[in-house]
């Protein structure tokens, strides 16, 4: 029980930072250039330069009515993680928009992408928790419920529309055109971050030590693994050849093991493009 709450704990700590990260793109970077980003974000900034009314506000009123909508649409489907990102998105804008009043840096390219950069890496982080900050994803589900249409070109298409709809507000096409290249960048930062979170690596190490190492592999890191019977051809000897698959990041424990029990093993390690199953992704075809 101790040791789920502080996994749980630990989950929503790591989103708060990429919220962190996410809010801090936004007010820091891109409303004080007048950049209009994708999603609900993007509406509530447009809303703050025509009326006045904080980000973080419209945010949150926009995202209450969307699941309010989704609700009566697709049932109280919504996990307690969702409602948290919204809620905790609206309040790290609404703060920080209070302190933070001109760019960062006066270069109109810079805050684009910067300003991109730290919102992909900030959402990045809340969805490979398990996370969501609410807003064009319910729309999405809504849609696909009634349309075979897909939730990406859904989500894709409002960003579009977000957009393009700055023209209306500042009547000029750089603004428009520094939008698209920070849905671009912001969409690039979150697949780069996420690719990189679930990258695997598939490990072949032959070593005499290999029980010690197995067990380490199986308690330590919490990994499955394969032994297997082999022949060394060139000392016709019988060898054991561990195999077991693992998040890139888990790499360099094991490594540190294998030095301090073994330095002469052998080791190969490979890229592998996918991977499902317990501990990994689930298989959806």
């Amino acid at each position: 029980m101790k040791q789920k709450f502080v996994g749980q704990f630990r989950s929503y700590l790591i989103m708060t930072v990429g919220l962190l990260m996410y809010s801090f793109g936004v007010t820091a970077f891109l409303i004080p250039s007048k950049i209009i980003g994708g999603g609900v974000t993007g509406i509530a900034t447009v809303i703050y330069f025509v009326t006045g009314i904080k980000t973080g506000y419209a945010y949150f009123l926009i995202n209450s009515l969307l699941i309010v909508m989704a609700i009566r649409s697709l049932g109280a489907s919504f996990g307690v993680k969702t409602l948290y990102g919204l809620t905790m998105m609206s309040l790290f804008l609404s703060l920080m928009q209070q302190y933070i009043t001109t760019a960062i840096v006066d270069d109109m390219f810079l805050n684009t992408i910067l300003g991109g950069l730290l919102c992909g890496l900030g959402l990045g982080i809340v969805f490979n928790e398990g996370g969501s900050s609410g807003g064009t994803d319910i729309i999405a589900m809504m849609v696909n419920k009634y349309r075979n249409i897909s939730p990406g070109k859904v989500i894709l298409l409002c960003d579009v529309v977000i957009i393009g709809s700055s023209y209306f507000v500042f009547h000029t096409l750089d603004k428009m055109v520094y939008g698209y290249v920070s849905m671009w960048v912001v969409s690039y930062a979150i697949d780069a971050y996420l690719n990189g979170a679930k990258q695997s690596v598939q490990m072949f190490i032959f070593s005499e030590k290999y029980e010690e190492l197995a067990d380490f592999i199986n308690h330590e890191t919490n990994r499955g693994l394969t032994v297997f019977d082999g022949t060394g051809w060139y000392t016709k000897r019988n060898v054991k050849m561990i195999m077991t698959v693992i998040r890139k990041r888990e790499a360099a424990p094991i490594f540190r093991k294998i030095k301090e029990i073994d330095p002469n093993a052998f080791i190969s390690q490979n890229s592998v493009m996918g991977v499902y199953g317990d501990g990994f992704d689930v298989l959806k075809y």
